[in-house]
């Protein structure tokens, strides 16, 4: 087959002309295909005792650390749980386990073929933002947040104040 060949245009005044034609490629009269020479009896002995060289296996399919979601899940659900209120010390509680889970999806991230670093981390600042407001609402150092008072139905109550007269 043959692949047309484009002439570059060397002026500014091929620009305001019609087009040039394609040049086909030049036809040497050569093939494509070489011929391989003869191979003697003893060349041939000589490259079976040789050993043939093996091709290296692929590098792994890169894949997401399983830990490193299951961290940042964790730390959602940990995030959510001390937000509302009576759930406040299991949150804890998760938040504590997505630290350490996160902490681990960093490490099994530092495998070439291991993705989902960013996961690990986020996992890792929100289970922290966690733990430190559950630990601060668990001290009562936070008026709006503890146990005995219920902030999503506080919440709930809100919005439905805010949008009452909007629908």
């Amino acid at each position: 087959m043959r692949i047309p060949t484009f002439p570059r245009q060397s002026t500014a005044d091929n620009a305001d002309t019609e087009r040039t034609p394609v040049i086909p490629r030049r036809d040497d009269g050569a093939s494509t295909t070489t011929t391989l020479p003869p191979v003697s009896e003893t060349d041939r002995a000589k490259s079976i005792s040789e050993p043939v060289p093996v091709p290296a296996a692929p590098a792994p399919r890169a894949r997401a650390s399983f830990i490193a979601t299951l961290g940042l899940i964790l730390a959602v659900a940990g995030a959510l749980l001390v937000l509302s209120g009576p759930l406040l010390g299991y949150g804890v509680g998760v938040a504590a386990l997505a630290l350490v889970l996160s902490f681990a999806g960093i490490f099994a991230t530092r495998k070439r073929h291991v993705a989902g670093k960013t996961d690990a981390v986020i996992g890792l600042l929100l289970s922290i933002g966690a733990l430190v407001v559950g630990v601060l609402a668990l001290a009562g150092q936070l008026w709006w947040l503890g146990t005995d008072t219920n902030s999503v139905s506080d919440f709930r109550t809100w919005l439905d104040g805010q949008f009452e007269t909007r629908f």
